[in-house]
């Protein structure tokens, strides 16, 4: 296992692919951890340096006092790169991921080959939504993470996709129920306070918006929000629930390598 030491922690990574290779960063969902790339990996890896990491809060990174903040992860992106020489990347994130991309190009655009947002919104919800949930889990700690995983199925996969990949799914979801209680309040809030659908127009880097037709926590019409407003932006949705990289699967990698792939200039 690798890990990048952070000011005030550990932050866990994972590189595949050929060294020479342009880099891809990987930025995974709330309440998952990087192995929620798995299945891109062999399609990635045919023409990317990958690099995932374990966003603060989850899976094997460090787990500080919240809240935590969507700069916060940022900067911990930014450091990262740093950490391992990396001048500029592609990067490539969902859900809470995706506000990480959101946030670095608005505000390190100079760091982005390309741009990649999937699944997400300028803004997630509501306090309304969130306050009760990092309430939930600040009390009852593991028994609420497992709570959680036993209902994020539904929010995450398409019924019909649930019933054909159980294996799959729980693979998936069994990530949200081993997620620290503190990190995972701690990521609610930064997801419940980012707002950038003022900034968005700031992004320069070429940029692909990933939606899910089924997707009943980022709906599409927050795909083509953030569209419209990133100039040159492109769209693409696949029938999937909130975790297209997995329903999609190979679609899903397919159209994001050849986005990445076109008209290189890196």
């Amino acid at each position: 296992m690798a890990f990048v030491q952070l000011a005030d922690g550990e932050l866990h990574y994972q590189l595949d692919g050929p060294d020479n290779a342009p880099v891809l960063v990987l930025s995974n969902s709330l309440g998952t951890d990087l192995h929620m790339w798995d299945i891109q990996i062999p399609a990635f890896t045919k023409h990317f340096r990958v690099l995932r990491f374990d966003t603060r809060g989850h899976g094997k990174s460090l787990v500080t006092e919240g809240p935590y903040s969507i700069e916060q992860l940022g900067r911990d992106v930014l450091a990262l790169l740093d950490a391992l020489h990396i001048q500029r990347a592609h990067f490539c994130g969902l859900s809470m991921g995706g506000l990480i991309g959101q946030w670095l190009g608005i505000n390190a655009g100079e760091r982005l080959h390309k741009l990649v947002v999937c699944n997400t919104a300028a803004k997630i919800s509501d306090s309304s939504v969130w306050n009760p949930r990092i309430e939930t889990v600040l009390r009852d700690g593991q028994a609420a993470m497992v709570a959680l995983r036993d209902a994020s199925i539904a929010r995450w996969f398409t019924p019909d996709f649930a019933a054909a990949h159980p294996d799959q799914a729980k693979l998936i979801t069994d990530m949200l129920a081993a997620t620290s209680p503190q990190g995972y309040a701690a990521n609610c809030a930064a997801v419940r306070d980012a707002d950038f659908r003022d900034q968005l127009s700031a992004i320069e880097a070429p940029t692909l918006v990933v939606s899910g037709t089924e997707d009943a926590v980022t709906p599409p019409s927050g795909g083509h929000f953030i569209q419209e407003r990133v100039r040159g932006a492109e769209y693409a949705e696949f029938h999937a629930a909130h975790l297209s990289n997995v329903q999609a699967g190979p679609a899903f990698s397919e159209r994001v390598v050849a986005f990445l792939l076109a008209d290189q200039n890196i």
